[in-house]
């Protein structure tokens, strides 16, 4: 096993500076946009995950396609002291490395002992929480109180000073992030954050007059596969383009010249609403209340127009006033105009960081709160047959669906979005308005893949059959659908299973004038499955055939409910996402070289077969396949001189995690790999991760149960 060449893809990863410093930061999971979240206030890792061995994405999407689009992301706070001086305290800001302890910039901290937490409102996680708002909460708090960071004073010393860091605001910031797994909402993350007036010591007043909140990120899309992160030193940023749409209150970023055709996909960053004690707060609601734009060149101040705010003052006024509210932002040629209109240059390639700002906010004292929402949203590009760069509007037609989807699961029962609790729009009978509701479909039904020779077994339980509907409060299950992948979906390019997967079947209630009403006869099971281990009772049972040996297929079984006219709601189908495996048929494990002889294939294998794909490490993605081995066993590959060059260890735990090709084009989750048990791949690197050349090799194959070896060979022609 080559151990140096594995990535391991966490779901959930803690990564601490130190032993008791306050940093944590984890990998949401559920969804289909994967974005590293801390107890700081950052979001993104500055693509750490691809410089520390993590493998930690920083927002990815679709997950496992490679895709990145945000380099490091965070809050702002911005108000005027007593004096009228502007103060601005940030959590994120224009550093090449991103965060680290004491850099500038970063001046939220978190306490000892302050936990990113985690909470699901799905039954079967083992985060599951009655008080969860989604199938996935991250919860922290931070403030920037502290002027050293918490944990870094050794013995009895202040500690590690935050650079820069002189004049907090007092404020503490609470975060929680929310994401779903349903197919309708997996490209949003929400952030939802309550600022909290500390006060100053002495004054029982501490007024932070004019108070701005803002949303800063350096967006970055590029596709890592095909382009690995940093290559090119700074070209390999500056490729983005941007926009801002103002009736949406929503910036975003695409790839305007870096992977083209390969990051068919946008970023955006909108503000959902706010309340503080004078009520709910929304450009649309409140003329005195708006939404600011800004953006700059990352880490410069050369340019006259797009330059990085060096200094609170700065910062204050790019949080204040942005570039949608200039007469340029529109018409380039109108007075004290360049010639191009700001959207024009931000349409252009570069490495941008931007804000979106809302305020201000009257009166905010010692002990009040501030509560404001936003959403990362991401979007797959519309094809209107023009290049991806082209940034059309018809290009943007899935960004705005999105982000209307967003801003009507932050309504709630709000549901005339004026702020107001009306008469009738108190669901669950708190007395407030309860905000982030999505309709929910069925439980997603517990599934078990067994791969086989050409062939998948795939059973699940009848679970989903008792799902409520939170809204009618009535089980509304109507049936299954089972789904497959294309052949090749994997290599050929860009990964996103929620295209890729594609429906194969469909089973339904009978006898009820919805959808098919074929039943379920056909597909459960007279006598339920149980197997060793496992707890489930399995119900129901489909098979699919004629498939190819070695490649990998994505499954996944969904069920789907009737839908209610009453109240407007389609029929909605719980995640496939959320219960996909990658399955790779193959030969069962032999008990007998006589009836059963080992061989490899393709033989011969020919540089470039047709199920490796393209990645920007090709030769560490190459794969041959052992076929026919023992359930326990060594496999040895010899050159013709007899000399050793790899040797391979092969049991039932067997998960494709030993070579790099499954890190890039497998299952995120390596559990999820689903193989025959009879057979394993070789990535044709010797144990110290030499190229082999071509020509004719042998193989042997050692039975770790009866000590059994057999001996054959294979060729490679490149």
């Amino acid at each position: 096993m080559k151990k140096g060449l594995s990535i391991l893809f966490l779901f959930s990863s803690i990564l601490v500076f130190g032993q008791t410093t306050s940093f944590e930061e984890r990998l949401t999971s559920v969804s289909n946009t994967r974005i590293t979240v801390t107890n700081v206030g950052t979001f993104g890792n500055a693509f750490r995950g691809y410089r520390d061995g993590s493998g930690n994405q920083s927002c990815e999407y679709p997950a496992g396609s490679g895709i990145e689009h945000l380099f490091e992301a965070g809050v702002w706070v911005g108000g005027k002291n007593a004096g009228g001086q502007p103060l601005v305290s940030t959590s994120a800001f224009d550093q090449p490395q991103g965060y680290a302890t004491g850099r500038g910039g970063y001046e939220f901290t978190g306490e000892i002992g302050n936990r990113l937490n985690v909470r699901s409102s799905l039954y079967d996680s083992p985060n599951y929480n009655p008080n969860a708002v989604s199938h996935e909460d991250f919860i922290a708090s931070y403030t920037d109180t502290n002027l050293f960071v918490p944990g870094t004073g050794g013995s009895g010393g202040p500690g590690v000073p935050i650079a820069g860091h002189t004049q907090p605001l007092n404020v503490k910031i609470i975060q929680k992030t929310y994401n779903w797994n349903f197919t309708f909402s997996d490209f949003i993350v929400f952030l939802d954050f309550e600022i909290i007036n500390l006060g100053r010591k002495g004054d029982p007043v501490s007024l932070i007059d004019s108070a701005f909140f803002a949303f800063y990120a350096n967006t970055v899309v590029r596709n890592t596969n095909i382009t690995p992160v940093g290559s090119g030193g700074v070209s390999f940023y500056d490729k983005g383009g941007n926009g801002f749409i103002d009736s949406l209150d929503i910036a975003y970023c695409y790839d305007k010249a870096g992977d083209v055709g390969f990051t068919d996909s946008y970023i955006g960053q909108k503000f959902l609403g706010a309340e503080d004690k004078f009520g709910f707060h929304h450009p649309t609601l409140d003329p005195s209340f708006d939404a600011h734009y800004s953006a700059w060149t990352f880490n410069s101040s050369s340019d006259p127009i797009f330059f990085q705010p060096a200094n609170d003052n700065a910062r204050y006024e790019k949080m204040t006033k942005g570039l949608n509210d200039s007469p340029c932002w529109e018409d380039g040629s109108a007075q004290g105009c360049t010639g191009r209109s700001y959207q024009e240059s931000l349409n252009m390639a570069g490495n941008r960081s931007d804000l979106v700002s809302v305020g201000p906010f009257r009166d905010f004292k010692k002990g009040d709160t501030l509560r404001v929402s936003y959403a990362i949203i991401m979007a797959k590009k519309f094809d209107d047959g023009n290049p991806t760069s082209a940034n059309t509007f018809e290009q943007k037609r899935n960004l705005f669906a999105n982000a209307d989807r967003a801003q009507l699961a932050y309504y709630g029962e709000d549901i005339n979005f004026n702020g107001v609790l009306d008469p009738g729009e108190d669901n669950d009978n708190n007395g407030k308005i309860t905000r982030f509701i999505l309709p929910e479909p069925p439980a997603i039904p517990r599934t078990k893949v067994i791969a086989q020779d050409k062939k998948i077994e795939i059973y699940w339980t009848d679970n989903a059959e008792e799902s409520i509907d939170p809204i009618t409060n009535q089980k509304d299950f109507e049936g299954y659908r089972i789904y497959l992948s294309k052949l090749g979906f994997d290599v050929t390019g860009v990964q996103n299973l929620a295209e890729d997967l594609v429906a194969l079947d469909e089973y339904d209630l009978p006898n009820n004038g919805k959808f098919k009403d074929i039943g379920l006869d056909d597909i459960r099971l007279t006598t339920p499955a149980l197997f060793d281990g496992d707890t489930n009772v399995y119900q129901y049972k489909y098979v699919i055939d004629n498939l190819l040996d070695g490649w990998q297929y994505a499954v996944a079984v969904s069920s789907f409910d009737t839908g209610d006219e009453e109240s407007n709601l389609e029929s909605l189908e719980s995640s496939i996402l959320g219960n996909n495996f990658r399955v790779f048929p193959g030969k069962k494990p032999s008990d007998s070289f006589d009836e059963n002889e080992p061989f490899a294939y393709p033989n011969p294998y020919y540089m470039g077969a047709s199920w490796e794909g393209r990645s920007n490490f090709q030769e560490q993605s190459r794969k041959l396949i052992f076929s026919n081995l023992p359930e326990r066993c060594i496999i040895r590959v010899f050159a013709p001189a007899g000399d050793l060059i790899d040797e391979i260890y092969h049991n039932p735990e067997y998960d494709g995690s030993d070579i790099k090709w499954f890190d890039t084009f497998g299952a995120e989750n390596k559990k999820n790999n689903k193989f025959s048990g009879g057979e394993h791949a070789w990535d044709l690197l010797s144990k110290s991760t030499q190229i082999i050349s071509r020509g004719l090799y042998l193989f042997s194959v050692e039975n770790l149960d009866n000590n059994e070896t057999y001996r054959g060979k294979f060729t490679i022609i490149k």
